[in-house]
């Protein structure tokens, strides 16, 4: 059998990253030999000091450095889960993308003119605590205010460094009391922090109380445990989420070195127990700035099933100037994707817009112009082509009297069968008991009696 260059890379990088792991573990000192993949004891043992990232990675920052970086952990602090802390490649930390999505910069003091503490404006849109309703059909709720780990691209960034706190039953109740109360809520999206550092029983009643409410068609949940602590996605855990189909999960990798063999155990568990996986990218500068490494990344994410959804423009969160591109450079990398690969390979490039407008899709031009009759479109190629459109097209004539329309909207789920005779008897999707004649004298008689009884 050959064996490519790829392949023999990634050999070593797995025998390197065990090595890594067991070398931070002996240097933490405690616990047995089942404790790294014990969720709980990674959180125990976050990293929350730059004195403890050095003693771990064998990093030596100068004296300058840390005491610049001291002024930035006050105000945005550190953690980092030993397991994606042993994904930092300690030879070149400097520009290893998991070292720079975790690891603070002095960069995050410099508050760009365009900052804002709160761009999406999800404080203005929450109707009660913890509930953001921004669209129409859906609403975030905010069920967790803890994370594993502080991404230093965190668009909440104003909130790390607020106390690790989960929301008491009360607080649940008053957002699960919001939703049931607005029938037009069909979409839940459960968010944080991360909705899965919650115990698995606390959660389980969350998700019971949203799945109880009738016009709650899915429930959605955001969670970066997949990627910085893929142990928690136990088979416990796996199991409690089964119990409340249609339940999706979006997942937040940025990069091809963040999908280990531990992140493809914890994707798969969820895969196979039904549950639709989505990833949400943040474009970051000096990270994945690049369309082979976004194109490698969501190569690697549809082996492991989990569907591209969003590549997310940085939003204007206080001290991210720094990781920010222009949106040329997503227009670039969604160009190099589009007739490249597959396209339910291809995420939507989206811009969250300042001021709570919700995500605004942004990409290439395919479309060059228009008339009456055609349209000039171009092909990822630079292929030119026309479109012709069809010369008969009449629209519906529309009354907008949606609830009497006799044209094609139809909008109740089909059925499958239509019944008759003995196999509607048989049948389970049938509730008719009897079959009787319509010319039977009997039922006529009953008739007859019943009219004249009014």
């Amino acid at each position: 059998m050959n064996i490519t260059p790829d392949e023999v890379r990634t050999d070593l990088y797995v025998e390197d990253l065990k090595q890594r792991q067991q070398e931070i573990y002996n240097n933490i000192g405690t616990g047995n030999e089942n404790s790294w993949k014990d969720w709980k004891w990674q959180m125990r043992h976050a990293i929350r000091t730059i004195d403890q990232f050095e003693h771990l990675t064998g990093i030596i920052l100068s004296s300058d450095e840390k005491i610049r970086l001291s002024k930035v952990v006050e105000i945005f602090p550190l953690s980092i889960t030993p397991y994606y802390l042993s994904l930092i490649d300690t030879e070149n930390y400097s520009t290893d993308p998991v070292f720079l999505q975790s690891f603070p910069s002095v960069h995050e003091l410099n508050i760009d003119s365009n900052d804002m503490r709160d761009p999406l404006s999800e404080d203005h849109d929450s109707p009660v605590k913890g509930i953001t309703h921004r669209y129409p059909d859906r609403v975030l709720f905010h069920i967790s205010n803890t994370c594993s780990m502080y991404c230093r691209h965190c668009t909440r960034k104003r909130k790390v460094g607020d106390i690790d706190s989960i929301p008491d039953r009360q607080s649940i109740e008053e957002g699960v009391n919001y939703i049931r109360s607005n029938s037009n809520v069909r979409d839940v999206l459960l968010s944080g922090g991360d909705p899965f550092l919650l115990s698995d029983e606390y959660l389980d009643w969350i998700l019971s109380r949203i799945r109880e409410i009738p016009h709650v068609e899915v429930i959605r949940v955001g969670t970066r445990t997949p990627v910085v602590l893929p142990y928690r996605i136990t088979d416990n855990l796996v199991g409690i989420l089964k119990k409340y189909h249609p339940l999706w999960i979006n997942t937040h990798f940025n990069h091809p070195q963040e999908i280990t063999s531990s992140s493809k155990t914890a994707l798969s568990k969820l895969a196979d127990a039904g549950i639709p996986l989505g990833n949400q990218s943040v474009l970051l500068a000096g990270i994945n700035d690049c369309p082979r490494i976004i194109k490698r990344l969501v190569h690697l994410l549809v082996k492991n099933r989990v569907r591209p959804y969003y590549l997310f423009q940085c939003d204007l969160s206080e001290g991210l100037s720094h990781f920010r591109t222009p949106i040329g450079k997503g227009v670039e990398i969604i160009e190099s994707l589009r007739g490249h690969t597959s396209g339910f390979a291809i995420p939507t490039y989206v811009i969250d817009a300042p001021g709570g407008g919700g995500k605004i899709p942004v990409m290439p031009n395919y479309l060059i112009s228009l008339s009456t009759n055609k349209v000039v479109l171009r092909n990822y190629e630079g292929v030119i082509t026309t479109y012709a459109e069809p010369d008969s097209y009449i629209s519906p004539t529309c009354d907008r009297n949606c609830d009497a329309c006799s044209l094609q909207l139809r909008l109740k789920e089909g059925s499958e069968y239509k019944s008759e005779g003995v196999f509607k008897l048989l049948s389970d999707f049938d509730d008719t008991i009897t079959l009787t004649p319509s010319d039977n004298e009997r039922v006529k008689r009953r008739e007859n009696d019943d009219s004249d009884e009014e």
